[in-house]
């Protein structure tokens, strides 16, 4: 009882009031989403260098500036722009006082990204190094931050360098543990810059990234041609863009954006454009299509620029605005005409792209029709299996009961075998971790259609398990970890779900819930210490560590591992690999070329290179060659 009472607490001495760099230390989510460790493209260091670059952006916009240069390595992150560079006076107090910055006045900056004066001095706050200096008309201003304390400040100086900023900083591995930069990552972000800022050019790592039609290239890269239904329609009005196709796979695949930002999660403007889109289609053929009908296969990007936008969260990644500022119109109302009109137009104009999309929507009207009845029988069997008590561990939460970075947690653990399900079950945290057991070897589903998803018994309870049997919006988990083990049956189960998800579901894997669990090959230990290694090469390092008397344990499956080890590699220490599909990858001939009928070809490729898989071959290479051999 006098523990429960001391915990209870509540007097003058329990409230306290931080100063704002005291708060974002002990609450960073707040103001860059979570602070994971570069798995996901929304962890809080990409949203550091994102916040930087805004700012650059912003000069470019108000027509300062055409390049950006940017520097990532391990021990820290440079950009240098080439605007006006921040006012002299001022460079420290932009930096380092909250709520202190030029855009508070709409007029200079009415449809920036960045408003509330935060941004910088988050990363500043969050950096165990964090340098800036100012450059103006040939004098340079320049200080130096740690965790956001000014530890020195220059004396202004003559230069010879262009105006403009530079912002150098390491981000606090207190904070970001384990942390690391993926290239895939950053250079994804940094074309969709590109495509919002045509002839901003950005150079990254020594890599050049340019972009001189917009959203049309965005979709042109992403896309092969040969797999589209129509050429891609181009929209562009004042403060909006829009790009458009159809192609042959499966779901839809919206990039939106607001004011320059990536808005991962969507918002009111995606709604609205999907709702424009459908009505439009329909008036145009005079004929009531069902709207999945219209949307299947919908490849699009739409990007608007609204003064004052209300987001979720400081993360800015799903816009939150339903009017227009200053105006009587919705958002809905802004997309339904601009679509209405030019959309409507366009079709009318180029009778082929017309043609071409009526086909899509009647191939998907014909396809949805056939599965029809298979889904109905398909739905009564996943009730009859009693998914819940055999197949699924659930958690008690999922993603739609949740908000902000807690939502984010929320996992699903696909396995093979009951003893892996079992040792992850028992380690789990049951409130958003659950677990989803394989009966043997999935399906090789390359090539068929989604009547396959209903026919086949794992394929039809496992949609069911992540509740995505009728759209992806209802998703009840953020990551859908892959959990196999490291041998060449747990690489070719890992690959054949792969190939489920991007076949039949590839939104999921291109908004980053599709990930790989990585677990320790060996367990290297003596009475005073035990290291987990996730590589031979770690293995050898470990051995040295315990100066080589140890003993080594090969884990060769995940049942192997005990509960109490379990519980480490699911829990703050977890090591998710997020499967990333390039700008510059076809997922269509990836697929037909590893799980395709070309067998021989694959037999030839390894014949070949078998010698170099032994040697020299390592990451993902590696473990598809191992599979295939």
């Amino acid at each position: 009882m006098a523990k429960q009472q001391e915990e209870a607490r509540y007097t003058e001495d329990e409230v306290k009031t931080l100063d704002w760099l005291e708060h974002i230390r002990i609450r960073p989510g707040m103001y860059i989403g979570k602070t994971g460790d570069g798995s996901s493209m929304d962890d809080g260091i990409y949203i550091l260098l994102k916040e930087v670059i805004d700012n650059c952006v912003d000069e470019y916009q108000m027509g300062y500036g055409k390049k950006v240069d940017i520097t990532v390595t391990k021990e820290k992150v440079t950009v240098r722009d080439y605007g006006r560079g921040i006012p002299l006076g001022k460079l420290i107090d932009c930096v380092s006082q909250i709520n202190t910055g030029a855009k508070y006045d709409s007029k200079a900056f009415k449809k920036s990204v960045g408003l509330n004066g935060v941004g910088t001095k988050a990363v500043n706050a969050l950096s165990t190094h964090f340098l800036a200096y100012a450059v103006r008309e040939g004098q340079k201003k320049a200080a130096e931050f740690a965790a956001g304390k000014l530890v020195k400040d220059y004396k202004l100086e003559k230069t010879d360098e262009g105006n403009g900023t530079y912002i150098e900083f390491t981000p606090d591995n207190k904070i970001f543990k384990n942390y690391h930069y993926l290239h895939e990552y950053i250079e994804q972000m940094i074309q969709n810059y590109t495509y919002l800022n045509t002839g901003l050019t950005f150079y990254y790592n020594g890599n050049k990234y340019i972009s001189q039609k917009g959203l049309y290239d965005l979709l042109s890269r992403k896309k092969n041609p040969e797999t589209l239904c129509y050429p891609i329609i181009h929209l562009i009005g004042d403060d909006i863009e829009i790009a458009m196709t159809h192609n042959h796979q499966y779901g839809e695949e919206h990039y939106s954006f607001v004011n320059g930002q990536y808005t991962i999660q969507g918002g009111t403007h995606l709604l609205a454009f999907r709702e424009a889109i459908v009505k439009t289609v329909r008036d145009f053929y005079k004929k009531d299509f069902d709207t999945v009908d219209i949307r299947e296969a919908i490849v699009a990007a739409v990007s608007i620029r609204i003064q004052e936008p209300v987001f979720e969260s400081q993360t800015k990644t799903k816009l939150g605005t339903d009017k227009l500022h200053g105006e009587e119109r919705t958002i809905k109302q802004f997309l339904l005409e601009f679509v209405k009109e030019n959309l409507d137009n366009y079709l009318h104009k180029n009778p082929e792209t017309a043609d071409g999309l009526l086909k899509r929507i009647l191939q998907s009207e014909r396809e949805r029709k056939e599965i029809a009845g298979i889904k109905k029988l398909a739905n009564e069997r996943a009730k009859k299996a009693n998914i819940h008590n055999k197949k699924l561990r659930d958690c008690k939460t999922h993603l739609n009961d949740l908000k902000d970075e807690d939502r984010l947690g929320t996992t699903l653990f696909i396995t093979e075998g009951d003893s892996a399900s079992g040792s992850i079950t028992k380690s789990r945290n049951p409130d958003l971790q659950a677990v989803f057991s394989l009966r043997g070897k999935p399906l090789n589903c390359f090539g068929l259609t989604k009547k396959v998803v209903y026919e086949n018994e794992e394929f039809n309870l496992l949609q069911h398990a992540l509740n995505i049997e009728d759209t992806i919006d209802d998703l009840r988990y953020n990551n859908i970890v892959v959990a196999t083990d490291a041998d060449v049956d747990g690489m070719h189960i890992r690959l054949l779900l792969l190939t489920f998800f991007l076949q039949f579901f590839p939104d999921l894997v291109r908004n980053n819930h599709v990930k790989i669990l990585e677990t320790p090959l060996f367990r290297v230990r003596n009475k005073q210490k035990t290291i987990y290694c996730y590589s031979e090469e770690e293995k050898q390092a470990a051995i040295k560590t315990l100066n080589g008397k140890a003993e080594i344990t090969r884990f060769k499956g995940l049942g192997e591992i005990s509960p109490e080890e379990f519980g480490g590699f699911i829990g703050e220490n977890i090591k998710l690999s997020p499967v990333i599909v390039e700008d510059k990858t076809k997922v269509e001939q990836v697929l037909e070329y590893y799980m395709g009928k070309n067998s021989q070809q694959r037999q030839d490729f390894i014949i070949e290179n078998l010698r170099i898989e032994k040697d020299e071959v390592d990451g993902p290479e590696a473990e598809v060659l191992e599979m295939e051999a």
